[in-house]
């Protein structure tokens, strides 16, 4: 994560306001049907998860300072509906005429939602590639931050902690590598650690400097320190 969204510990956003526990799920009507309609299309089968955050990712670092959270679901979804041929920006803008889809056969029916999402959708997967990495080992993550499959890719390893000293609490078992997935190149599994860093590796001066920040951080992202 290297480009405007990874905000983790960065000055200048402003604090933390957590929402009251009260407060409704959907905060307006419209944040509803945007979630409805980016899991409906994702059932459609034409990307996955990874694929999915890189399109909001790669939104104008000025739009996605501007848009709401539900609003960058969207932008992602209608730029991966066109870059994939689901749509075109014709069909978007309401321009074209209402016509059955090749795809209409891969609909998520709402009598099956539930159970869809229930079922959720694991990224566990054997790998062939051996485990490094131990409980209690001391490793770094490394740095930069980036994807070295390809430039300016998707990756899962914050900018915070790049370089950042830490120790293996768990491995969690062999799952997809996300910075392959989100660009066409497989799935390419490999050790998944849960790890853990204090909080003063990851910031000069924290505010509570005896806390720490776990992370799960795929194998390729750590190397022994």
């Amino acid at each position: 994560m290297t480009r405007v969204h990874d905000m983790g510990g960065r000055f200048g956003d402003g604090a933390v306001k957590p929402e009251a526990e009260d407060s409704p799920v959907f905060a307006e009507d419209w944040h509803g049907r945007a979630l409805a309609v980016t899991l409906a299309a994702g059932f459609l089968g034409q990307w996955n998860i990874d694929v999915s955050r890189h399109a909001r990712e790669r939104l104008s670092p000025r739009d996605y300072a501007r848009f709401s959270y539900y609003e960058k679901w969207m932008a992602g979804l209608a730029d991966l509906l066109v870059k994939q041929g689901v749509l075109t920006l014709d069909d978007l803008r309401g321009e074209t005429a209402d016509a059955d889809h090749p795809l209409a056969s891969h609909k998520l029916k709402a009598e099956n939602v539930a159970t869809a999402l229930a079922k959720g959708g694991p990224a566990d997967r054997p790998s062939n590639v051996a485990v490094q990495f131990e409980a209690g080992q001391t490793v770094r993550t490394v740095r930069p931050t980036a994807n070295r499959l390809i430039d300016g890719g998707h990756t899962r390893l914050p900018i915070y902690a790049s370089g950042a000293t830490g120790k293996i609490m768990r491995l969690h078992g062999t799952h997809v590598l996300p910075d392959s997935n989100a660009h066409g190149f497989g799935e390419a599994p490999e050790p998944l650690y849960a790890v853990v860093f204090p909080a003063s590796e990851l910031w000069a001066d924290p505010e509570n400097p005896k806390d720490e920040v776990v992370l799960d951080l795929w194998q390729s992202y750590l190397v022994p320190a």
